[in-house]
Protein backbone atom coordinates (compact mmCIF):
# COMPACT_ATOMS: atom_id res chain seq x y z
CA UNK A 1 0.00 0.00 0.00
CA UNK A 2 1.27 3.46 -0.93
CA UNK A 3 -1.27 5.93 0.44
CA UNK A 4 -2.45 6.68 3.95
CA UNK A 5 -6.15 6.20 3.17
CA UNK A 6 -5.41 2.63 2.18
CA UNK A 7 -4.61 1.92 5.83
CA UNK A 8 -8.25 2.80 6.61
CA UNK A 9 -9.82 0.48 4.04
CA UNK A 10 -12.97 -1.12 5.58
CA UNK A 11 -12.68 -4.23 3.42
CA UNK A 12 -9.14 -4.94 4.57
CA UNK A 13 -10.18 -4.18 8.15
CA UNK A 14 -12.99 -6.72 7.86
CA UNK A 15 -10.54 -9.31 6.58
CA UNK A 16 -8.18 -8.74 9.49
CA UNK A 17 -11.07 -8.93 11.96
CA UNK A 18 -12.14 -12.24 10.43
CA UNK A 19 -8.59 -13.58 10.81
CA UNK A 20 -8.48 -12.51 14.45
CA UNK A 21 -11.83 -14.16 15.16
CA UNK A 22 -10.61 -17.35 13.51
CA UNK A 23 -7.54 -17.70 15.73
CA UNK A 24 -8.71 -16.49 19.15
CA UNK A 25 -9.85 -19.24 21.54
CA UNK A 26 -9.61 -17.64 24.98
CA UNK A 27 -9.51 -14.20 26.66
CA UNK A 28 -6.42 -12.05 26.14
CA UNK A 29 -5.49 -8.60 27.45
CA UNK A 30 -3.36 -6.37 25.23
CA UNK A 31 -2.00 -2.92 26.04
CA UNK A 32 -1.33 -0.27 23.43
CA UNK A 33 1.50 1.84 24.80
CA UNK A 34 0.98 5.03 22.81
CA UNK A 35 -1.69 7.66 23.37
CA UNK A 36 -1.90 8.24 19.62
CA UNK A 37 -2.86 4.60 19.22
CA UNK A 38 -5.43 4.98 21.99
CA UNK A 39 -7.13 7.84 20.16
CA UNK A 40 -7.17 5.87 16.90
CA UNK A 41 -8.66 2.84 18.68
CA UNK A 42 -11.43 4.86 20.32
CA UNK A 43 -12.11 7.09 17.30
CA UNK A 44 -12.60 4.13 14.97
CA UNK A 45 -14.24 1.85 17.53
CA UNK A 46 -11.58 -0.81 17.04
CA UNK A 47 -11.95 -2.14 20.58
CA UNK A 48 -15.67 -2.67 19.97
CA UNK A 49 -15.09 -4.39 16.64
CA UNK A 50 -12.70 -6.96 18.09
CA UNK A 51 -13.94 -10.32 19.41
CA UNK A 52 -15.16 -10.08 23.00
CA UNK A 53 -12.28 -12.31 24.10
CA UNK A 54 -9.79 -9.52 23.36
CA UNK A 55 -9.56 -6.55 25.69
CA UNK A 56 -7.46 -3.50 24.81
CA UNK A 57 -6.26 -1.47 27.77
CA UNK A 58 -4.52 1.87 27.58
CA UNK A 59 -0.94 2.46 28.65
CA UNK A 60 1.16 5.41 29.84
CA UNK A 61 2.14 6.56 26.35
CA UNK A 62 0.83 10.12 26.59
CA UNK A 63 3.85 12.42 27.14
CA UNK A 64 1.79 15.31 28.51
CA UNK A 65 -0.07 12.99 30.88
CA UNK A 66 3.00 11.47 32.53
CA UNK A 67 4.87 14.76 33.06
CA UNK A 68 5.06 14.88 36.86
CA UNK A 69 3.22 17.51 38.83
CA UNK A 70 6.48 18.71 40.39
CA UNK A 71 7.90 19.53 36.95
CA UNK A 72 4.66 21.32 35.99
CA UNK A 73 4.93 23.41 39.14
CA UNK A 74 8.57 24.17 38.36
CA UNK A 75 7.49 25.34 34.91
CA UNK A 76 4.87 27.60 36.49
CA UNK A 77 7.45 29.04 38.88
CA UNK A 78 9.99 29.76 36.12
CA UNK A 79 7.37 31.18 33.75
CA UNK A 80 6.23 33.60 36.46
CA UNK A 81 9.65 35.21 36.88
CA UNK A 82 10.39 38.65 35.41
CA UNK A 83 12.59 38.65 32.34
CA UNK A 84 11.68 35.09 31.32
CA UNK A 85 10.11 34.05 28.03
CA UNK A 86 8.65 30.60 28.62
CA UNK A 87 8.05 28.58 25.44
CA UNK A 88 6.02 25.42 25.14
CA UNK A 89 3.92 23.34 22.80
CA UNK A 90 0.28 24.33 23.11
CA UNK A 91 -0.99 21.16 24.80
CA UNK A 92 1.03 21.92 27.94
CA UNK A 93 -0.65 25.26 28.66
CA UNK A 94 -3.83 23.75 30.12
CA UNK A 95 -2.20 20.95 32.10
CA UNK A 96 -3.14 21.63 35.73
CA UNK A 97 -0.38 22.21 38.22
CA UNK A 98 -0.98 22.85 41.90
CA UNK A 99 -3.69 25.50 41.75
CA UNK A 100 -3.06 26.96 38.29
CA UNK A 101 -1.74 26.31 34.78
CA UNK A 102 0.41 28.13 32.22
CA UNK A 103 -2.64 29.91 30.80
CA UNK A 104 -3.19 31.44 34.25
CA UNK A 105 0.46 32.48 34.44
CA UNK A 106 0.10 34.21 31.06
CA UNK A 107 -3.12 35.91 32.19
CA UNK A 108 -1.25 37.18 35.24
CA UNK A 109 1.42 38.82 33.06
CA UNK A 110 3.92 36.04 32.42
CA UNK A 111 5.46 35.89 28.94
CA UNK A 112 4.29 32.39 27.94
CA UNK A 113 4.44 31.60 24.23
CA UNK A 114 3.24 28.67 22.14
CA UNK A 115 5.87 27.47 19.67
CA UNK A 116 5.86 24.66 17.12
CA UNK A 117 9.49 23.61 17.43
CA UNK A 118 12.25 24.03 20.03
CA UNK A 119 14.17 25.83 17.30
CA UNK A 120 11.47 28.53 17.46
CA UNK A 121 12.42 29.08 21.10
CA UNK A 122 16.11 29.25 20.16
CA UNK A 123 15.28 31.87 17.53
CA UNK A 124 13.42 33.91 20.17
CA UNK A 125 16.51 33.71 22.39
CA UNK A 126 18.71 35.04 19.59
CA UNK A 127 16.29 37.91 18.98
CA UNK A 128 16.02 38.79 22.70
CA UNK A 129 19.53 38.58 24.18
CA UNK A 130 18.39 40.52 27.27
CA UNK A 131 15.73 37.88 28.15
CA UNK A 132 16.01 34.34 29.49
CA UNK A 133 14.23 31.99 27.10
CA UNK A 134 13.15 28.58 28.39
CA UNK A 135 11.71 25.73 26.35
CA UNK A 136 9.62 23.08 28.09
CA UNK A 137 11.06 19.80 26.76
CA UNK A 138 8.77 16.89 27.47
CA UNK A 139 7.94 13.58 25.85
CA UNK A 140 9.24 10.18 24.89
CA UNK A 141 12.05 9.12 22.59
CA UNK A 142 10.17 10.72 19.69
CA UNK A 143 10.47 14.35 20.77
CA UNK A 144 13.81 14.06 22.56
CA UNK A 145 16.08 14.24 19.46
CA UNK A 146 14.96 17.72 18.27
CA UNK A 147 15.25 19.03 21.82
CA UNK A 148 18.74 17.55 22.08
CA UNK A 149 19.69 19.08 18.73
CA UNK A 150 18.45 22.50 19.87
CA UNK A 151 20.63 22.43 22.99
CA UNK A 152 23.55 21.27 20.84
CA UNK A 153 22.92 24.23 18.51
CA UNK A 154 22.67 26.67 21.42
CA UNK A 155 26.10 25.66 22.66
CA UNK A 156 27.61 25.67 19.15
CA UNK A 157 26.24 29.17 18.44
CA UNK A 158 27.08 30.51 21.88
CA UNK A 159 23.46 31.39 22.76
CA UNK A 160 23.70 31.54 26.55
CA UNK A 161 20.23 32.93 27.33
CA UNK A 162 18.51 29.70 26.25
CA UNK A 163 17.73 26.77 28.53
CA UNK A 164 15.65 23.59 28.52
CA UNK A 165 13.30 22.41 31.26
CA UNK A 166 13.65 18.66 30.75
CA UNK A 167 11.07 15.99 31.45
CA UNK A 168 11.88 13.27 28.93
CA UNK A 169 10.89 9.67 29.60
CA UNK A 170 11.66 6.30 27.99
CA UNK A 171 9.24 3.51 27.04
CA UNK A 172 11.13 0.26 27.84
CA UNK A 173 11.51 0.99 31.58
CA UNK A 174 7.79 1.81 31.71
CA UNK A 175 6.96 -1.60 30.22
CA UNK A 176 9.18 -3.19 32.85
CA UNK A 177 7.42 -1.23 35.62
CA UNK A 178 4.00 -2.31 34.35
CA UNK A 179 5.00 -5.97 34.21
CA UNK A 180 6.60 -6.00 37.67
CA UNK A 181 3.56 -4.42 39.30
CA UNK A 182 1.57 -6.82 41.52
CA UNK A 183 -1.54 -5.67 39.61
CA UNK A 184 -0.09 -6.51 36.20
CA UNK A 185 -2.52 -8.19 33.83
CA UNK A 186 -1.05 -7.29 30.45
CA UNK A 187 -0.38 -10.33 28.25
CA UNK A 188 0.95 -8.55 25.14
CA UNK A 189 2.03 -5.07 24.09
CA UNK A 190 1.46 -3.00 20.98
CA UNK A 191 4.64 -0.92 20.99
CA UNK A 192 4.69 2.64 19.68
CA UNK A 193 5.97 2.76 16.11
CA UNK A 194 7.27 6.33 16.22
CA UNK A 195 9.38 5.62 19.32
CA UNK A 196 10.90 2.58 17.61
CA UNK A 197 11.56 4.62 14.46
CA UNK A 198 14.05 6.57 16.59
CA UNK A 199 15.40 3.97 19.01
CA UNK A 200 14.92 0.74 17.07
CA UNK A 201 13.77 -2.51 18.66
CA UNK A 202 16.94 -3.54 20.47
CA UNK A 203 15.64 -3.03 24.01
CA UNK A 204 12.48 -5.10 23.55
CA UNK A 205 13.60 -8.75 23.07
CA UNK A 206 14.91 -8.98 26.63
CA UNK A 207 11.61 -7.66 27.99
CA UNK A 208 9.57 -10.07 25.85
CA UNK A 209 11.67 -13.00 27.03
CA UNK A 210 11.83 -12.05 30.71
CA UNK A 211 8.11 -11.41 31.10
CA UNK A 212 6.83 -13.87 28.52
CA UNK A 213 4.88 -11.24 26.57
CA UNK A 214 4.68 -10.68 22.82
CA UNK A 215 5.68 -7.15 21.80
CA UNK A 216 4.47 -6.05 18.38
CA UNK A 217 5.71 -2.72 17.00
CA UNK A 218 2.60 -1.09 15.59
CA UNK A 219 1.58 2.01 13.65
CA UNK A 220 -1.38 4.31 14.19
CA UNK A 221 -3.90 3.76 11.43
CA UNK A 222 -6.78 1.27 11.86
CA UNK A 223 -5.16 -1.43 9.72
CA UNK A 224 -1.84 -0.95 11.55
CA UNK A 225 -3.52 -1.55 14.88
CA UNK A 226 -5.58 -4.51 13.68
CA UNK A 227 -2.46 -6.12 12.19
CA UNK A 228 -0.65 -5.56 15.48
CA UNK A 229 -3.50 -7.21 17.37
CA UNK A 230 -3.58 -10.10 14.89
CA UNK A 231 0.12 -10.79 15.31
CA UNK A 232 -0.01 -10.48 19.10
CA UNK A 233 -2.99 -12.83 19.41
CA UNK A 234 -1.38 -15.32 17.04
CA UNK A 235 1.69 -15.41 19.30
CA UNK A 236 -0.40 -15.75 22.45
CA UNK A 237 -2.47 -18.58 21.02
CA UNK A 238 0.72 -20.42 20.03
CA UNK A 239 2.57 -19.84 23.30
CA UNK A 240 5.23 -17.58 21.80
CA UNK A 241 6.63 -14.28 23.08
CA UNK A 242 8.88 -12.52 20.62
CA UNK A 243 9.28 -9.03 19.17
CA UNK A 244 7.66 -8.45 15.77
CA UNK A 245 7.85 -5.36 13.61
CA UNK A 246 4.44 -4.73 12.04
CA UNK A 247 5.43 -1.17 11.07
CA UNK A 248 8.30 -1.92 8.72
CA UNK A 249 7.50 1.04 6.47
CA UNK A 250 8.78 3.34 9.23
CA UNK A 251 10.80 1.21 11.69
CA UNK A 252 14.17 -0.48 11.26
CA UNK A 253 15.71 -2.66 13.94
CA UNK A 254 18.56 -0.19 14.42
CA UNK A 255 16.28 2.86 14.54
CA UNK A 256 17.70 6.22 13.45
CA UNK A 257 21.49 6.21 14.08
CA UNK A 258 21.87 9.98 13.74
CA UNK A 259 19.08 10.70 16.23
CA UNK A 260 20.44 8.13 18.67
CA UNK A 261 23.92 9.66 18.42
CA UNK A 262 22.51 13.11 19.20
CA UNK A 263 20.65 11.75 22.22
CA UNK A 264 23.79 10.01 23.50
CA UNK A 265 25.76 13.24 23.18
CA UNK A 266 23.32 15.62 24.88
CA UNK A 267 21.44 13.47 27.41
CA UNK A 268 22.20 10.87 30.05
CA UNK A 269 19.73 8.46 31.63
CA UNK A 270 18.29 9.16 35.06
CA UNK A 271 15.50 8.03 37.34
CA UNK A 272 12.31 9.89 36.46
CA UNK A 273 8.99 10.40 38.21
CA UNK A 274 5.87 9.70 36.13
CA UNK A 275 2.71 11.53 37.05
CA UNK A 276 0.21 9.21 38.70
CA UNK A 277 2.65 6.30 38.61
CA UNK A 278 5.73 7.20 40.66
CA UNK A 279 9.47 7.04 40.07
CA UNK A 280 10.70 4.48 37.55
CA UNK A 281 14.46 3.80 37.70
CA UNK A 282 16.42 4.69 34.58
CA UNK A 283 13.26 5.81 32.80
CA UNK A 284 14.23 9.35 31.90
CA UNK A 285 16.84 11.62 30.42
CA UNK A 286 18.53 14.72 31.77
CA UNK A 287 21.13 16.97 30.20
CA UNK A 288 24.64 15.56 30.35
CA UNK A 289 27.19 17.39 32.48
CA UNK A 290 28.79 19.16 29.52
CA UNK A 291 25.40 20.71 28.71
CA UNK A 292 24.35 21.40 32.30
CA UNK A 293 24.53 25.19 31.83
CA UNK A 294 21.47 24.86 29.57
CA UNK A 295 19.44 23.06 32.25
CA UNK A 296 16.62 25.39 33.36
CA UNK A 297 16.23 23.65 36.72
CA UNK A 298 19.93 24.24 37.41
CA UNK A 299 19.92 27.79 36.03
CA UNK A 300 16.88 28.97 37.99
CA UNK A 301 17.53 26.91 41.15
CA UNK A 302 13.87 25.95 41.42
CA UNK A 303 13.55 24.32 44.84
CA UNK A 304 11.05 24.02 47.65
CA UNK A 305 8.23 22.89 45.35
CA UNK A 306 5.34 21.30 47.26
CA UNK A 307 2.87 19.45 45.07
CA UNK A 308 -0.72 18.43 45.66
CA UNK A 309 -2.61 16.17 43.26
CA UNK A 310 -6.29 17.07 42.85
CA UNK A 311 -8.67 15.01 44.94
CA UNK A 312 -10.76 12.55 42.98
CA UNK A 313 -8.41 12.25 40.01
CA UNK A 314 -7.64 8.63 39.14
CA UNK A 315 -5.51 9.32 36.08
CA UNK A 316 -2.65 7.27 37.53
CA UNK A 317 -4.81 4.16 37.37
CA UNK A 318 -5.83 5.04 33.81
CA UNK A 319 -2.18 5.42 32.79
CA UNK A 320 -1.34 1.98 34.21
CA UNK A 321 -4.23 0.30 32.41
CA UNK A 322 -5.99 -0.50 35.68
CA UNK A 323 -9.02 1.67 34.95
CA UNK A 324 -10.92 2.78 31.87
CA UNK A 325 -11.61 6.52 31.87
CA UNK A 326 -15.41 6.23 32.14
CA UNK A 327 -14.95 4.08 35.26
CA UNK A 328 -13.62 7.10 37.15
CA UNK A 329 -16.33 8.75 39.27
CA UNK A 330 -15.21 12.25 38.22
CA UNK A 331 -15.17 11.53 34.48
CA UNK A 332 -17.47 13.84 32.52
CA UNK A 333 -18.83 15.53 35.65
CA UNK A 334 -16.18 17.01 37.93
CA UNK A 335 -13.54 16.41 35.25
CA UNK A 336 -14.09 17.68 31.70
CA UNK A 337 -11.80 19.17 29.02
CA UNK A 338 -12.93 22.64 30.13
CA UNK A 339 -12.24 21.93 33.81
CA UNK A 340 -9.77 19.03 33.92
CA UNK A 341 -8.60 17.40 37.13
CA UNK A 342 -5.72 15.61 35.44
CA UNK A 343 -3.60 15.74 32.33
CA UNK A 344 -5.28 12.68 30.77
CA UNK A 345 -8.33 14.88 30.14
CA UNK A 346 -6.25 17.72 28.65
CA UNK A 347 -3.78 16.19 26.26
CA UNK A 348 -4.57 15.42 22.65
CA UNK A 349 -3.19 11.94 23.39
CA UNK A 350 -4.86 11.44 26.77
CA UNK A 351 -7.16 8.44 27.20
CA UNK A 352 -9.75 10.45 29.16
CA UNK A 353 -9.82 13.10 26.44
CA UNK A 354 -10.38 10.38 23.81
CA UNK A 355 -13.26 8.84 25.74
CA UNK A 356 -14.86 12.26 26.24
CA UNK A 357 -14.34 13.40 22.64
CA UNK A 358 -15.77 10.23 21.13
CA UNK A 359 -18.56 9.94 23.69
CA UNK A 360 -17.42 6.78 25.45
CA UNK A 361 -19.38 7.68 28.55
CA UNK A 362 -19.79 4.20 29.96
CA UNK A 363 -22.00 1.20 29.49
CA UNK A 364 -22.12 -1.26 26.61
CA UNK A 365 -23.60 -0.32 23.24
CA UNK A 366 -26.90 -2.09 22.58
CA UNK A 367 -25.72 -2.88 19.08
CA UNK A 368 -22.05 -3.52 18.49
CA UNK A 369 -20.68 -1.41 15.64
CA UNK A 370 -19.75 -3.19 12.43
CA UNK A 371 -17.36 -2.29 9.71
CA UNK A 372 -20.28 -1.92 7.31
CA UNK A 373 -22.34 0.33 9.61
CA UNK A 374 -19.40 2.34 10.90
CA UNK A 375 -16.63 2.17 8.29
CA UNK A 376 -13.13 2.19 9.73
CA UNK A 377 -11.79 5.65 9.00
Amino acid sequence: MRYLEEFQDPRLARRLLDEIRAIVTRPWTLMEVCGGQTHSIIRHGIDQLLPQEIELIHGPGCPVCVTPLEVIDKALEIASRPGVVFCSFGDMLRVPGTGRDLFRVRAEGGDVRVVYSPLDALRIARQNPDREVVFFGIGFETTAPPNAMTVHQARRLGIRNFSLLVSHVRVPPAIEAIMTSPQARVQAFLAAGHVCSVMGTGEYPELAERFGVPIVVTGFEPLDILEGVRRAVHQLENGRHTVENAYARAVRDEGNPAARAMLADVFETTDRAWRGIGTIPGSGWRLAERYREFDAEHRFSVTGITTCEPAGCRSGEVLQGLLKPHQCEAFGTLCTPRNPLGATMVSSEGACAAYYLYRRLGGTPTTAPTVEASPVG
